[in-house]
């Protein structure tokens, strides 16, 4: 018999956080990645060299419905996590969890660390985590309700979820791992499981084919992703295993992959997790790709605790305090570089300091004289500038980086150009280049534009359009 779903409880909790994520959205600032949606939204495609479409689509229908601020930007993560909170109730239900159990795993999902931050700024996780969440729902309806057809709206989920990142892959791989090692066997050869296959491909076709006619892209995202990061990435996977929702959801989760295990329907799915973190180690991929299997091993531990809820639900409470301080922007700017919190949350460290940053190019272009100063370009290293430059109105902003040197190159005409983040080898294509001014945020945060040199370089010896090419990476 089916428990009943404390929709109360539950909901409260949904809208409670939906409302502190809105009254804190305008907290700091914008972070890199949201300013970078900001410029892919008005650029509408089936893909883009680093990403699906789904993010940045989001972010042009909050502007469009919201407007072009902070919080507008905002309201669609904050939305999209107070679901989460739901379908984790809903996930927990499933695994026979009763009101108690329901109501732990929606308050330790709305206090989790990273999906508060996930809710305060727009991140690609901010809409992965409640696509996992639906998908793994789903799947669990289909392994234990013995109702084969819930199979076809898991693969439609899968589907859709591949428009926001391709990760979900891990998910589908980490059930079929399970599936050949620990069973039910069975299911390989249902005809249900495997339409339901075909339909996340009939959905995710369209993002299938952005890949296959530009050269599969996304894997050249990954390799350089590896390169650049993936041992660092590697030495910080397992301590942050425990940070991603706080330790008590840690501990948790670890109760819940016993139970999961235990019970040979869902053993499966339990296995998943290993195998999403052993190829995220392999891979050199961020810790938080194994994100919502933790949460699903969550849910599955509050089941196990229910009968100990009151001392559980005091723990979580507490570990949502500590989570908050990390993830939300209670601290004040101006102290933010003086706490440990940005080494923790980098989501912090770099939503501050933007202003100043526009500040110091703009401060450089206006020093050229009127004529030279509106042929000038701006060419900067990473999308968060980029982004910002352009979220501030300053004209002719370019860089390599990304998707966005598919919006170059810069016009002939632009022989002199403010240089941010650019190398010696970009600067040794000009006649000449001065360090004209230094970053500061002013708070002394140490970040990645903290300290960064603005050059003013004059006299390119060579046309935009041949040396264009040099100019792109990833990361």
């Amino acid at each position: 018999m089916e428990r009943p779903l404390a929709w109360r409880s539950v909901t409260s909790i949904a809208v409670l956080l939906f409302g502190v994520l809105l009254a804190l959205s305008p907290g700091y600032g914008y972070h890199r990645d949201e300013l970078y949606f900001r410029v892919l939204s008005e650029h509408p495609a089936w893909g883009y060299v680093d990403q699906p479409p789904l993010t940045p689509m989001l972010a042009r229908a909050g502007i469009a419905l919201f407007g072009d601020t902070l919080t507008g930007i905002r309201v669609f993560p904050a939305l999209s996590i107070a679901i989460l909170v739901v379908l984790m109730a809903l996930v927990a239900r499933e695994l026979d969890g009763g009101p108690a159990a329901q109501f732990m795993v929606a308050l330790g999902t709305a206090t989790g660390a990273y999906a508060l931050m996930a809710g305060h700024s727009m991140l690609t996780l901010s809409f992965d985590l409640p696509l996992w969440a639906a998908a793994i729902l789903l799947m669990l309806k289909a392994l234990l309700r013995e109702q084969p057809r819930w199979w076809l709206a898991a693969g439609a989920m899968i589907g859709l979820a591949t428009y926001n990142k391709h990760l979900i892959a891990m998910l589908v791989i980490g059930l079929a791992v399970g599936l050949l090692a620990a069973g039910p066997r069975r299911l390989l050869a249902s005809p249900w499981l495997w339409a339901g296959a075909l339909v996340a491909v009939v959905i995710a076709l369209p993002n299938l084919l952005y890949q296959i006619t530009n050269g599969w892209p996304q894997l050249t995202m990954a390799a350089a992703l590896s390169e650049d990061k993936g041992a660092e990435m590697r030495v910080l996977f397992v301590p942050m295993q425990l940070v991603l929702f706080g330790p008590v959801v840690s501990i948790m989760a670890a109760f819940g992959f016993v139970r999961m295990w235990r019970d040979r329907r869902v053993r499966a799915l339990a296995i998943a997790y290993p195998v999403a973190a052993a190829l995220t180690l392999i891979s050199g991929g961020r810790f938080d790709y194994t994100g919502g299997l933790i949460l699903m091993l969550f849910a599955a531990g509050c089941v196990s605790v229910e009968a100990a809820g009151r001392s559980w639900r005091t723990a979580l409470v507490l570990n949502g305090l500590g989570s908050a301080l990390i993830a939300l922007p209670l601290i004040p700017a101006s102290v933010l570089g003086a706490t440990p919190v940005p080494a923790i949350n980098e989501v912090s460290g770099e939503s501050v300091g933007w202003p100043e940053f526009v500040a110091a190019v703009d401060g450089v272009l206006r020093t050229l004289p009127p004529d030279e100063r509106s042929r000038a370009v701006v060419m900067t290293g990473n999308y968060g500038e980029y982004g910002a430059l352009a979220q501030a109105g300053v004209p002719r902003v370019y860089s390599g980086h990304n998707q966005l040197w598919e919006y170059g190159p810069p016009p002939e005409s632009g022989t002199t150009a403010v240089l941010v983040n650019i190398g010696p080898g970009g600067r040794a294509l000009f006649a000449s280049c001065e360090r004209k001014a230094m970053v500061d945020n002013g708070v002394d945060l140490d970040n990645e534009e903290q300290g960064m040199p603005v050059y003013l370089c004059q006299g390119l010896e060579r046309p935009w359009s041949t040396i264009w090419p040099m100019w792109r990476h990833f990361s």
